[in-house]
């Protein structure tokens, strides 16, 4: 009897399942889907959503080649079947055969944009497969098709087509050189307005698989606008939207604007990549610790303290019962926009002497090294969760920054004056706490060979700039 087993092909993605058979003179059993282990061995998280059985009464009945928008895992229940995929998606693979029996005692998974086909055997035979999305008219109409006879993918059918039984569509499907390879999913850019987004959409500008939108196009605290987007294009949504408005979180309204937007809003949109089978990758902060300690770790226990901390805790939380999740957890961000360092040199030019807090201490992160690091999670075969990141070298305060910033600058650094946090809020209401360490620690996010560049570096690109 076979041993549960996963077995790659030639096709990227495209796998042999070996399924254990039991049985005695009554007949047999089968776990013909058995997801822990299955996974376990290294097969895709399916997440069925339909199961479907073809009956094919006669031998000879032949059916593709399909590519269809959506995942299947492949069996026969009785009979058996020649099966037979060509790889239909755009890239380096396009064109590539692959041809296998399935019998009782083997499975297929097939990814999407694969072509999918089979030649029944011995019959009656009961073709199984398991989709993890809905068929509708309109999915119907993505389907990409190759003609069963095409003389690149030079399929070897058992018994040749012309005894065999086709239907009239899949005798009239195109050659090869006539298919339109399948493209891979779109990325979908939430959150077009803030730092984040801006860089990333200046990193993918050569890309045209990528969408950006506004809060105009997708309003995350609105449930009627999230429900209404279509999502069925993306395999990969990045969240850059976020209520970041700290010190007005505290009141009444800003309190229900941030938990609308940071966790109902995030709560949404990991329900829709859930439903869409897409990467999620989400943007965090240094604010869901207290800042008690030194050098925060991506496992350090949330312990929040003030609304904006604690609505994103709650939606880091949301985001990671996701499998396919990425996020990212930074600090003290620099980029196109409103932010520190441009308030700073804008009060060194205009002659202002500031007074800057100074028991702060933390590390600036350029924006567009944020969405470097996006951008080397996606696509370097890093592991799922958590990362932290932002610029290395030595920590510093809030003041010490500022001074930096008036000396490269020309101006004299002792023109900020550094004091504590209860001294500069004394007399002002409705402020909120802030973490006295904002330093992350980098070793996750280096180790999986990512270049974090020293802040000092981040500060001169961004006074450049």
């Amino acid at each position: 009897m076979k041993q549960l087993a996963v077995r790659t092909t030639p096709i990227p993605g495209l796998l042999v399942i070996d399924l254990p058979l039991p049985g005695d003179n009554r007949g047999w059993f089968k776990e013909n889907w058995q997801r822990e282990k299955m996974i376990a061995l290294g097969l895709p998280d399916l997440g069925p959503v339909q199961n479907n059985i073809s009956f094919n009464q006669a031998r000879g009945v032949t059916r593709g080649i399909h590519a269809e928008p959506w995942d299947k895992f492949i069996s026969v229940a009785t009979g058996s079947v020649f099966g037979a995929w060509v790889d239909l998606r755009e890239g380096p693979t396009f064109g590539t055969a692959y041809w296998h029996e399935i019998t009782p005692d083997t499975a297929i998974y097939v990814p999407r944009g694969v072509g999918n086909a089979f030649q029944t055997l011995q019959a009656p035979a009961a073709y199984t497969y398991l989709v993890n999305d809905h068929w509708s008219a309109a999915a119907q109409a993505q389907y990409t098709f190759l003609n069963l006879a095409d003389e690149t993918a030079a399929i070897p059918w058992p018994i040749p087509l012309a005894e065999a039984e086709l239907s009239a569509k899949d005798e009239a499907h195109p050659r090869l050189a006539d298919v339109v390879p399948v493209p891979p999913r779109r990325t979908l850019v939430v959150g077009s307005s803030g730092q984040l987004a801006r860089a990333l959409a200046e990193r993918w500008a050569d890309r045209e698989d990528v969408d950006v939108v506004g809060r105009a196009g997708l309003d995350l605290a609105d449930a009627a606008a999230v429900g209404a987007f279509d999502f069925s294009p993306y395999g990969t949504i990045v969240n850059a939207a976020a209520y970041t408005a700290v010190d007005k979180a505290e009141t009444a309204t800003g309190r229900r604007d941030a938990w609308a937007v940071n966790v109902a809003g995030v709560g949404r949109l990991v329900e829709q990549a859930r439903a869409h089978r897409a990467r999620l990758v989400h943007v965090s902060s240094e604010y869901v610790f207290d800042g008690s300690l030194e050098q925060h770790v991506e496992d350090e226990p949330f312990s929040p303290l003030g609304v904006y901390g604690q609505t994103k805790a709650a939606g880091d939380a949301l985001v990671a019962t996701l499998p396919a999740h990425w996020i990212l957890r930074t600090s003290w961000v620099v980029g196109e926009g409103t932010n520190f360092v441009r308030t700073m040199a804008s009060l060194a030019e205009r002659g202002i002497d500031p007074s800057v807090v100074a028991d702060q201490i933390g590390r600036l992160t350029a924006a567009s090294d944020l969405a470097a690091a996006i951008d080397h999670l996606l696509t370097s075969g890093a592991p799922a969760g958590t990362y932290n990141v932002t610029g290395g070298g030595e920590p510093r305060s809030w003041a010490e920054i500022a001074r930096e910033v008036y000396r490269l600058l020309g101006a004299d650094p002792e023109r900020v004056t550094p004091v504590c946090t209860s001294e500069y809020y004394a007399g002002k209401d409705g402020i909120a706490p802030r973490p006295a360490s904002s330093v992350l620690d980098l070793a996750k996010i280096e180790a999986t060979g990512f270049l974090v560049r020293d802040q000092q570096v981040v500060l001169a690109e961004a006074l450049r700039d």
